[in-house]
């Protein structure tokens, strides 16, 4: 059975805690519970989140010989790390970033994303209903490669 990573970057622990107002009451719990429904029975979603740079950047290392996609939500690293993209672009399958708020209509330095640049689609603004749709969105392009992926 095909794998999606779904990975959360700094602070998304607190989600449903942390700013309401902006990202919402549901939490972690609740996305992957979400994303695991969007996936069906057509891939198993395996979810892990991180306050470390460094161990996205190994669980993408990872997902090169265990994921056919990943679907990141890196957080502040979105417009920070270059680390992590340097790994994304390490992965051959698809990588779909997702944002809760619609960063745009946030502060400027928010508008830029190192992670845009490797992404194959960008969803934000859609709360944790955008997960949903890249997890949706990467069964497609999975089963579109068919047995090419790493499964």
């Amino acid at each position: 059975m095909p794998t999606i990573y779904l990975l959360n970057g700094p602070n998304l622990n607190l989600l449903g805690q942390r700013q309401p107002e902006v990202y919402g009451h549901e939490t972690l719990d609740d996305v992957l519970t979400l994303a695991r429904a969007a996936a069906g029975d057509a891939a198993r979603v395996e979810a892990f989140q991180s306050n470390h740079e460094g161990q996205l950047i190994d669980w993408i290392h990872e997902a090169r010989l265990a994921a056919d996609a990943i679907v990141i939500n890196p957080g502040a690293y979105t417009h920070t790390s270059i680390a992590i993209l340097d790994a994304l672009n390490a992965f051959e399958g698809p990588v779909f970033e997702v944002h809760i708020s619609q960063v745009h209509k946030r502060e400027a330095f928010r508008h830029h994303s190192y992670v845009s640049l490797r992404a194959d689609g960008v969803i934000a603004g859609l709360g944790i209903e955008g997960y949903a749709a890249a997890v949706r969105r990467a069964v497609a392009l999975i089963g579109a490669r068919g047995a090419d992926g790493p499964s």
